[in-house]
């Protein structure tokens, strides 16, 4: 992805090609051991490469989509990489959320919350539903055959 200039720092040497898509792909535990096997080296070593390049990524990511965001006149602080502010955002979220569904979740509310969709898009129900009308043909249909039969063989 970005190889040329993620990998290598003055302290390390480059990531071989498949740790670096195992980093990519999150498969950090395996990312660690195939390195500290492929270059005899301890899983503590291993671990520090890793971090370092996942961090450069990290970096060369959040640089990548905030040059985006700008060219697109997204504000910088419309998104962030920070995990924890996240987390605070979502909790302080769920704290001010109002309820707006029944405690109750059957099928009742499921019902009325599609006819309060229905509503809002200006939908009109059928005086007689699909399948009542299909009902209707069928019956008609048998009724005209029993009679044709009625009259030929009656």
């Amino acid at each position: 992805m970005f190889d040329s200039d993620l990998g290598s720092t003055p302290a390390n040497k480059k990531l071989p090609k498949a740790v670096m898509m195992m980093v990519e792909k999150g498969n950090l535990v395996q990312a660690i051991k195939t390195l500290a096997a492929d270059e005899n080296i301890s899983m503590d070593a291993a671990k520090s490469r890793i971090d370092a390049y996942e961090l450069a990524l990290k970096n060369k990511q959040q640089q990548t989509l905030t040059t985006i965001a700008n060219k697109q006149g997204i504000p910088s602080q419309a998104f962030s990489f920070d995990r924890e502010q996240v987390q605070e955002e979502s909790e302080r979220l769920t704290k001010t959320r109002v309820k707006t569904t029944p405690t109750e979740q059957g099928f009742q509310s499921l019902q009325e919350g599609v006819d309060s969709q229905l509503n809002d898009l200006g939908y009109k129900k059928p005086l007689i539903p699909y399948w009542a009308k299909r009902l209707l043909v069928i019956a008609a249909v048998m009724a005209g055959l029993f009679w044709i039969m009625w009259r030929v063989f009656g």
